[in-house]
C-alpha cells in the first residue's frame, strides 16, 4: 500500500530556492516578502498539496480557552450527572490543546438560580459556552448578550429555534415523542382504551423540549395507527414527595380505569414505576427516558418496558468537542447534531451499560 509523503516547510523551501523562514512568513502572511517569491512560494505550497499541522500550532501557541458548562447540578437531578461527565471526559481530552472547563450549575427547579449563574457566565467572559438552556424565556436575552460579545454558545438537551447557537446537541423532541407513541401502542389490550401521558416535575410553558415531546406524542395517536381511536390523557405530576405523587395518580387512575399504559416525558420513570409496584399496577405498561439507576432496576423488574437514551453523557462530551472544533481547530461546525433515538428493552439493556 502506498502513502502520501507528508510536505514540510522545508519541502517547500528547497523546491522555491528561499529559506524556511520565509516560508513561514508567507504561510501566515506577517512580515516583508518580495512579491515574486511570494507567488513562487504560494504556487508550491498548492502544487505539493501543503496542510499545516493544526494540532502541532495549536500545541505551540499555549493559548488558553476557557469554556463554561452551565448546567442543572445533579444534587437536584440525577440525569444531569451524565452531561457532567461527558464535559468532563472532553475536556480532560482537550487539556493539551488549553482548554480549562468551569462548570456553572443552578437549581433546575429555581429560575433566579439560572439567572445568578448565567450572569456569572457573561462576567467571566469565557471563549465559549455550553448550555442545558431548561429555562427558555428567561435565556433569550443572554442568548443575545453573547452573540452581541462573539461569544459561541451550544445547546444540549433542549432545542431552541431562533436563538443561532454554534450548534445544538440531542435528540429531535417531536420525533422522540413520536417514537414513544408507538411504542406505547405496542400490546395494548383491547380494554385499554387510554394512555396517560404524565409531566413529572417541569415547567411545561418553559420547557420547549417537552412540548415538542408532547406534540409528537399526540400526534402519532391522532393519526389513528391502531385502527381504533385511543384517548391520550395529559397530566402535570408536581409533587414534593411520594405520598402528594400517590394520591394523584389515585385519582386519576380512579377517574380512567382504562388507561393502560403511562409515557413519562423526562427521566423520572422510576418515581411511576415505584407507585405501580406499591399499588399492584404492574400491568399498566410504562415507558420513559435515560439509564438511571433506579430506571434500571424497574427495568430489570419488567415494570418499566421500554426506554428511550437521549445520550445525557454524548451530549456534554460533544458539546465541548463542538466549540473546540470551532475555536481551537476551525472546522465548519454542524448548526445542528441530531443524536439516534436509542430503545432501550430489558433484554439490550446491558450493552449499552458498559463503561465509556
Amino acid at each position: 500500500m502506498s502513502h502520501r509523503k507528508i510536505t514540510r516547510i522545508k519541502d517547500i523551501a528547497e523546491k522555491a530556492g528561499t529559506s524556511k523562514g520565509t516560508v513561514d512568513r508567507v504561510l501566515h502572511n506577517r512580515g516583508r516578502v518580495a512579491e515574486e517569491v511570494k507567488e513562487r512560494v504560494l504556487k508550491i505550497i498548492k502544487e505539493l498539496e501543503y496542510e499545516p499541522n493544526l494540532v502541532a500550532r495549536t500545541l505551540k501557541s499555549q493559548k488558553t480557552y476557557n469554556f463554561a458548562a452551565l448546567i442543572p447540578a445533579d444534587s437536584y437531578d440525577p440525569y444531569w450527572s451524565s452531561p457532567k461527565d461527558g464535559v468532563s471526559k472532553a475536556g480532560k481530552e482537550l487539556r493539551p490543546y488549553g482548554v480549562q472547563i468551569n462548570f456553572y450549575k443552578f437549581n433546575p427547579h429555581d429560575v433566579n438560580s439560572f439567572i445568578q449563574r448565567a450572569k456569572e457566565v457573561t462576567k467571566d467572559q469565557p471563549e465559549g459556552i455550553l448550555i442545558a438552556p431548561v429555562f427558555h424565556k428567561e435565556g433569550l436575552p443572554f442568548f443575545e448578550k453573547w452573540k452581541a460579545e462573539g461569544i459561541p454558545f451550544v445547546l444540549i438537551n433542549t432545542q431552541i429555534e431562533d436563538v443561532s447557537p454554534l450548534s445544538y446537541i440531542g435528540q429531535d423532541s417531536y420525533r422522540s415523542g413520536y417514537l414513544a407513541g408507538k411504542l406505547v401502542s405496542y400490546g395494548l389490550s383491547e380494554n385499554s382504551r387510554s394512555v396517560l401521558l404524565a409531566h413529572i416535575n417541569e415547567d411545561i410553558p418553559n420547557s420547549v423540549h417537552l412540548q415538542d415531546k408532547e406534540l409528537g406524542f399526540t400526534t402519532f395517536f391522532k393519526e389513528d395507527h391502531l385502527g381504533a381511536p385511543h384517548q391520550v390523557i395529559r397530566t402535570e405530576i408536581n409533587a414534593s414527595g411520594s405520598t402528594e405523587l400517590y394520591a394523584h395518580m389515585d385519582r386519576l387512575l380512579e377517574q380512567n380505569p382504562d388507561i393502560g399504559a403511562i409515557y413519562v416525558t423526562n427521566s423520572k420513570a422510576y418515581e411511576l414505576a415505584d407507585y405501580l409496584v406499591e399499588r399492584k399496577r404492574t400491568s399498566i405498561k410504562l415507558i420513559g427516558y435515560d439509564l438511571l439507576e433506579k430506571n434500571i432496576r424497574h427495568m430489570k423488574m419488567d415494570v418499566i418496558q421500554f426506554l428511550i437514551n437521549q445520550n445525557p453523557h454524548g451530549q456534554g462530551y460533544w458539546g465541548i468537542q463542538q466549540l473546540s472544533n470551532h475555536l481551537i481547530f476551525k472546522k465548519k461546525i454542524q448548526p445542528i447534531r441530531f443524536l439516534p433515538l436509542d430503545i432501550i428493552t430489558k433484554e439490550n439493556l446491558d450493552y449499552y451499560l458498559d463503561p465509556m
